[in-house]
């Protein structure tokens, strides 16, 4: 009878499926091999010997605070919570491992004037509630201040100061009115630096590739070694092409 030679592969997708990808699979199958030992004894030893292995290959742990704890705390996770060891730590149960956080709840509030934010209507609350005279309006000459630069940056266009007082009139129901006279703070749109580091170099390559040219070239006549080598090329030469006697 014919033997059958032919080999047989072992893919990835035949395999079991790795629980915690950073440690590969031959730690994997150790922690499986550690799961089967009849005696705890074995499993605490060989359970040792694992978590210095997976602390060595994801050093990074070592940044995290009680890093001993996640490593412990993995072995029971890539055992699928069967390993039966004495850890120092309590061992993790699925529902707190895989709980899920809540939703965050984003706020839905209306603003009237977007351009202004939620921040400009709270501090406007701010400054309905005070009674001081001399500190309400310092207060509101402070919005307004501010209520300025979050136009100039949102619209990046200048505004005047009546606009900006009307609004706070508007926001306010009626209630913080500005003085008559009052000069806001200029503000003038800046837009963002750009990176100019292309153009620089561009310019100096091209100094450079200037510099290195025939005759483009700066030459430096203030260096003596230049002015030797050009008089005696004159000198041999005999100035005008006659001969020079001695």
């Amino acid at each position: 009878m014919a033997q059958d030679n032919t080999p047989i592969f072992d893919y990835n997708s035949t395999r079991n499926k790795l629980i915690l990808s950073e440690y590969g699979r031959n730690v994997q199958n150790m922690v499986k091999y550690i799961v089967a030992l009849p005696t705890k004894e074995e499993r605490n030893r060989y359970a040792q010997v694992v978590i210095d292995l997976m602390g060595f290959l994801n050093p990074h742990l070592r940044d995290v605070a009680d890093f001993k704890h996640k490593l412990w705390d993995h072995l029971h996770i890539i055992s699928d919570y069967q390993i039966d060891v004495d850890a120092p730590y309590p061992k993790p149960t699925p529902e707190a491992v895989h709980m899920k956080p809540k939703p965050l709840r984003y706020p839905h509030q209306r603003i009237k004037y977007k351009h202004y934010g939620k921040t400009i209507e709270l501090m406007i609350d701010k400054a309905k509630a005070i009674e001081e005279p001399e500190r309400k309006k310092y207060m509101i000459q402070s919005i307004a201040n501010f209520m300025k630069m979050a136009y100039v940056q949102w619209n990046k266009d200048s505004v005047t100061d009546e606009s900006i007082l009307s609004d706070l009139y508007a926001m306010s129901g009626g209630e913080l009115k500005a003085e008559e006279g009052i000069n806001l703070n200029r503000v003038e749109y800046r837009p963002a630096p750009q990176n100019n580091t292309n153009n620089n170099r561009g310019r100096s390559n091209q100094n450079n590739r200037g510099g290195s040219g025939g005759g483009g070239g700066r030459t430096n006549n203030n260096n003596p070694r230049n002015n030797n080598n050009q008089n005696n090329r004159n000198r041999n030469s005999g100035g005008g092409g006659g001969t020079r006697k001695y």
